[in-house]
């Protein structure tokens, strides 16, 4: 029997005891830094010669040089050529989806011209260069290249630099088919805090990058935390979750399996289930005994819900929405009767998963929305990975000679007024006499 933590809005310690259910705190001990540390400075000092003593030492993966470990295009274009067709199909027809929805996102250039002359707008740019992180060997997920790379290239980027280790000389072909299929650049099999440091500082055979995406472990997280000002990163990501909110009108075998489907990424995964139907708690609770042993990663999930796992009962629909918005989810799944009125109330959440037959499985794949999303509670001030991550935007400013006048006597003021004289004298140039 799996055990769930049950928890009831009425309970006068609700929301404590909820809290405490979804404290997470993805610490690096001393070791890890002090080893991430150590690696960073080691290839930011000695490049190349750096990178292959740790893909040694850690991915067993002796090479004499970097040219050893780049992979050239035409391998990428010789896995997706290879690999069982229909795989082939399937992420062509993801990648396009994916594509169709970032096309959307595209940020664009604007600029409006005053009365005066004067122009003012914004500019809008693709990074240079950005550096994709890709977990290696056998739990490698294709998905994951194509969620990251597409926006990129959508955005112009013009460069892609993919890394992914392949520990004792394993690769996945899958994710090279993906890197082929996304529009990736370059490929590295080069991985952990090594990969990292080569992507954010460069090395003989390494570019340099503007910005690294991507998930990887702890030592990964680490050090993408650890180089951010150097360049840019997406976020340190949490352990996956999910929350379904539903009216008991849903077949409680769909939604046991809905909790699974994130519980079985990882012991620390969480998934919730908040119903105002106290009787269907109870369906979902012996489908998720029963259908829990005929699951191929069933210790994993029985552990997640275990120890992260919750079943929330709450008195309404609308004391719903407030625990929603409260816990601000990865991923909410909205299975009720009416999913987009009740969206409409949504203010925090990574992706919102709307009506019955919308099982959050779809988004991770192929539905289009991006599937690298906010954690630990971040949705209430973050929002998913899209193509504006990988665009900038400047300030366009262009003064006629009357704005110059008229602005200048306003800056003027201001500047004297913070003491900083010569910011003054530099706005009262352009300011014409006047008789």
């Amino acid at each position: 029997m799996a055990e769930v933590t049950r928890l009831d809005s009425s309970q006068p310690d609700f929301l404590q005891r909820l809290d405490a259910l979804l404290a997470w705190e993805s610490v690096s001990d001393s070791t890890v830094l002090n080893t991430v540390m150590e690696i960073l400075e080691a290839v930011r000092s000695r490049g190349d010669a750096a990178v292959l003593e740790y893909t040694a030492r850690f991915d067993r993966l002796e090479a004499g040089s970097m040219e050893e470990l780049e992979l050239p295009r035409q391998r990428l274009q010789q896995a997706l050529e290879e690999i069982d067709p229909e795989l082939r199909e399937a992420l062509e027809v993801a990648a396009e989806r994916i594509r169709r929805y970032a096309e959307h996102q595209r940020l664009e250039s604007w600029s409006y011209t005053e009365e005066d002359g004067t122009v003012l707008g914004q500019q809008v740019t693709p990074l240079d260069r950005v550096g994709l992180y890709v977990p290696g060997g056998k739990a490698a997920y294709p998905s994951s290249v194509l969620m990251n790379a597409i926006p990129a290239k959508v955005a112009g980027v013009p460069e892609l630099i993919m890394v992914v280790p392949t520990p004792e000389g394993e690769v996945n072909e899958l994710v090279l088919a993906a890197a082929a299929v996304a529009g990736v650049d370059r490929v590295f099999t080069i991985g952990g805090a090594q990969a990292v440091a080569a992507l954010a500082h460069g090395t003989e055979s390494v570019p340099q990058v503007d910005k690294i995406v991507g998930p990887g472990n702890i030592f990964v997280a680490t050090a993408k935390r650890m180089v951010f000002g150097t360049v840019g990163i997406d976020m340190i990501a949490g352990p996956s979750e999910i929350l379904v909110v539903c009216d008991g009108q849903t077949d409680p075998d769909w939604i046991a399996v809905d909790l699974f489907s994130q519980a079985e990424h990882d012991e620390d995964a969480q998934p919730i289930l908040v119903s105002w139907d106290a009787a269907f708690i109870g369906r979902v609770a012996a489908s998720i005994d029963r259908l829990l042993p005929e699951q191929p990663r069933a210790e994993i999930i029985r552990t997640s819900l275990k120890n992260r796992g919750i079943l929330i009962q709450v008195r309404d629909e609308d004391e719903a929405v407030e625990v929603a918005n409260h816990i601000a989810p990865e991923h909410l799944e909205l299975s009720v009767e009416n999913a987009e009125a009740m969206a409409r109330r949504i203010r925090h959440a990574g992706a919102i998963f709307m009506g019955r037959y919308t099982a959050e499985a779809l988004g991770d794949y192929c539905a289009g929305p991006n599937h690298v999303l906010p954690t630990s509670r971040t949705a209430r001030f973050s929002s998913p990975l899209g193509v504006y991550d990988f665009q900038k935007r400047s300030s366009l400013i262009g003064c006629s000679a009357e704005g110059a006048h008229v602005l200048g006597k306003v800056a003027s003021r201001l500047a004297r007024g913070e003491g900083l004289i010569a910011h003054a004298m530099s706005a009262e140039y352009r300011v014409r006499d006047e008789d």
